[in-house]
């Protein structure tokens, strides 16, 4: 099965997670980037990227390369704002055709919010379930064994 990540990464910790699934089940990965940034410090970052991710914004990406027939499966990686997906998650939704698709989640975050953050993606895509799903705490950040087992448990489930 062909398997690609997808994902948008601020502070690294969802690039650090993607990373290392990609590496331990040999998928693909995609990193979007949005064409005008997020501000990464201050109140700013939460103000600015909380609004955007409440609103259910669709930020202009920059050019990605990404064709859905390649894949089998696709999983989504975000960073938790507010309950939410990243908003550039929702554009790269908008702009493709995942139908058909088995679709699997991984959500970083610092407090809570990922299940809320996983019914709101199950919506955009228009699916009652996904595959997997993997909420972590920081995994970059804050290095831990807890996260590295839910990695290993989340690769171990999508290889059955």
């Amino acid at each position: 099965m062909k398997t690609i990540i997808v994902y948008y990464s601020m502070e690294e910790n969802t690039d650090y997670a993607a990373k290392k699934i990609a590496q331990s089940i040999g998928a693909d990965f995609l990193r979007l980037y949005p064409k005008k940034a997020y501000p990464n410090k201050g109140f700013r970052k939460f103000l600015w990227g909380g609004k955007s991710a409440v609103m259910a914004e669709t930020p202009k990406l920059e050019a990605y390369k990404f064709n859905a027939g390649a894949y089998d499966r696709i999983i989504i990686a975000f960073p938790v704002w507010a309950s939410n997906m990243a908003p550039p998650l929702r554009t790269f939704i908008k702009e493709n055709d995942l139908s058909g698709k088995r679709i699997a989640a991984v959500a970083c975050q610092s407090g809570s919010g990922a299940e809320k953050a996983f019914e709101k993606l199950k919506g955009a895509l228009g699916i009652d379930k996904l595959e997997s799903e993997l909420i972590l705490i920081d995994p970059k950040s804050k290095p831990g064994e807890e996260n590295e087992s839910r990695i290993k448990s989340f690769c171990e489930e999508l290889e059955k």
